[in-house]
């Protein structure tokens, strides 16, 4: 097996420019890269994107596999599933957005952390206060419920909502036999507990590279800390912004306690 394949699940909003001009490095550092998009995504977007892929491909045999879901509750599940079509040893999963912030601001420990996921079955990337201190209030105080509640459940203080994490093959195997898409938001701890519960080692690292990503979207290059600070003061002064993290903290929550309670196939759990 090779290295390091990326899952990434994406749904583009002015990024692509980013993704072009950062492409190289990241083929540098990944063997393939799986991404997933949204129903009805973009066309022009698709086709540059299988462009890059086929133009790759002729270079160096390294792949970029395009995966439009069916329904977008599916992307994450689907970019890890996809990833474990390919012979690699270890998978990164990234929400893609955060993923081009982190390698354009601080790319150096983007790599060291990336060779950190090689040693590891699973790592969550999770953010230091640097980094969460950048996200607006309704971010932090509802994500502060849903991180409590997945520490206690995996023992151990972790941010599971930063969209990024590492998996050995064997793990993520075991993800896929184990779950059903349906929750994208609620795999924040739904898969590091499930492999919690079957034995697997659960690493944590905090990065400062994981700030808040949104304030970039339709930006030529990442936004500053002056624009984030702006973004999120208007974020937070939307009532409906807090009811829906609220929402999203309560899936993850519900997510993690249920996958307590699941019922493992013996089968599956062989997979180990």
């Amino acid at each position: 097996m090779g290295d390091l394949i990326l899952a990434s699940a994406w749904r583009p909003r002015g990024e692509f420019p980013r993704l072009q001009k950062l492409l190289p490095r990241l083929m540098e550092v990944y063997e393939s890269i799986v991404v997933t998009l949204p129903p009805g995504s973009d066309n022009t977007v698709l086709s540059a994107l299988e462009g890059m892929g086929l133009e790759f491909v002729g270079k160096n045999g390294k792949p970029i596999y395009v995966v439009v879901t069916d329904d977008w509750s599916w992307g994450r599940h689907a970019a890890l599933q996809k990833a474990l079509d390919v012979s690699i040893s270890h998978i990164q999963y990234a929400d893609m957005d955060r993923l081009l912030r982190w390698v354009e601001t601080r790319p150096d420990e983007w790599f060291r952390t990336v060779k950190d996921i090689e040693q590891c079955d699973c790592l969550i990337i999770g953010r230091t206060d640097v980094a969460y201190n950048t996200h607006p209030r309704a971010l932090r105080r509802t994500e502060a419920i849903s991180n409590m509640v997945t520490s206690y459940l995996l023992g151990q203080a972790v941010d599971v909502s930063a969209g990024s994490k590492g998996f050995s093959h064997r793990a993520a195997e075991y993800l896929i036999a184990n779950c059903t898409p349906g929750r994208a938001l609620g795999t924040d701890s739904e898969w590091p507990v499930l492999l919690h519960r079957a034995g697997f080692t659960i690493e944590y690292v905090a990065v400062d590279g994981l700030d808040w990503e949104i304030p970039d979207q339709y930006l030529s290059e990442a936004a500053t800390a002056e624009i984030q600070h702006r973004v999120a003061e208007e974020y937070d002064a939307d009532p409906d912004n807090w009811a829906r993290r609220v929402e999203v903290a309560l899936e993850i929550v519900q997510s993690g306690i249920e996958t307590t309670k699941r019922i493992l196939d013996d089968d599956k759990r062989n997979i180990r």
